[in-house]
């Protein structure tokens, strides 16, 4: 089965607009199309996943603890006091001993509550996001692996493979988060990440900054753009040759398009799920996968936030 409906005789034509273009396996007609300034790629570090989400697929979920200045302080304190000033008066010392009585059991109790919120978190924290969790891991369009449909095919430039194929996958995915971009504001997800992972972006200035998601995945969508419309990097036309830093390119595209895939994943499945859409995009995600695999387009690093799903995928026959 093939995923492309623009390969003709295995080869690339000219790029047609999107009201051009046949509707192939996994697009969808709600599509992103904003048109942003362009901006160098982003960069990523390790980081806590963002406390504003409210999506229950997004793992990370910390307890809370006791503040060194609370009560069981303020008990020594009392106590001390007390067995000096009141040792003459046994009913001053009563009274004493039914305040250390009574602020060892507020101790008791403040211990219990963080001992509760503490097993509490660490329950959430165990908890498998919804993409790994039965059926939707489960589910996809297409038995088998992509090894077939990934792989050179004869007498076909290799260049020309690899921009044909990161075409596709780019409108496929422009297409899949079109569908979930109104849910993603700067309040619910004031910083791109996926998971543990957070990412930053690198600006003009050379400056690593932290982006609300929507910002960040609008900056990646429109230098990406930009890229695959511009005949220097991908050339159209018959007889054009590709620049030298061209498989470069493909990579650093790739692993951008990576990171948007993670944070669908990560903190919008549930609106894939709630469209009957996990088994399209999961297929979508191991052709993709199956691809860069099979050029060496991105680094085992790059994989961690998705490296379980993936694991899954392979030991089910998805990905060779």
């Amino acid at each position: 089965m093939s995923f492309f409906n623009t390969i003709k005789g295995l080869g690339r034509g000219t790029k047609k607009s999107k009201k051009d273009e046949q509707t192939s396996l996994y697009s969808h007609p709600n599509a992103s199309g904003n048109t942003l300034r362009r901006t160098q790629s982003p960069i990523k570090t390790p980081s806590s996943p963002s406390k504003h989400s409210t999506s229950p697929v997004r793992g990370g979920a910390t307890g809370g603890g006791m503040s060194g200045n609370g009560i069981p302080t303020t008990g020594r304190n009392q106590a001390g006091y007390t067995s000096s000033s009141y040792q003459g008066s046994p009913s001053r010392r009563s009274r004493a001993v039914n305040n250390s009585g009574n602020l060892q059991t507020q101790q008791s109790r403040s211990s219990h509550r963080a001992s509760v919120a503490s097993r509490s978190s660490q329950s959430t924290i165990s908890e498998p996001p919804l993409f790994m969790c039965e059926p939707y891991v489960k589910t996809a369009l297409v038995k088998g692996s992509y090894k077939t449909i990934v792989q050179l095919p004869a007498f076909v430039d290799l260049n020309e493979w690899l921009a044909l194929n990161i075409f596709e996958f780019f409108g496929n995915l422009d297409s899949f988060y079109g569908l979930v971009s109104d849910f993603v504001t700067p309040e619910e997800f004031p910083t791109m990440n996926a998971g543990p992972t957070n990412y930053l972006w690198v600006d003009g200035s050379g400056q690593a900054v932290n982006l609300p998601a929507c910002q960040y995945i609008d900056y990646v969508i429109t230098w990406i753009s930009n890229k695959i419309n511009d005949q220097e990097t991908f050339p159209t036309k018959t007889g054009a040759v590709f620049p030298q830093f061209f498989i470069k390119d493909v990579k650093n595209i790739s692993r951008q398009m990576f990171r948007i895939f993670a944070f669908i994943y990560y903190n919008q499945f549930d609106k894939i799920v709630h469209l009957s859409l996990e088994a399209h995009f999961n297929s979508f995600f191991a052709h993709f996968i199956s691809f860069t695999k099979e050029f060496n387009l991105l680094d085992k690093k790059e994989l961690e936030p998705l490296q379980p799903l993936i694991d899954e995928f392979v030991a089910s026959g998805k990905i060779n």
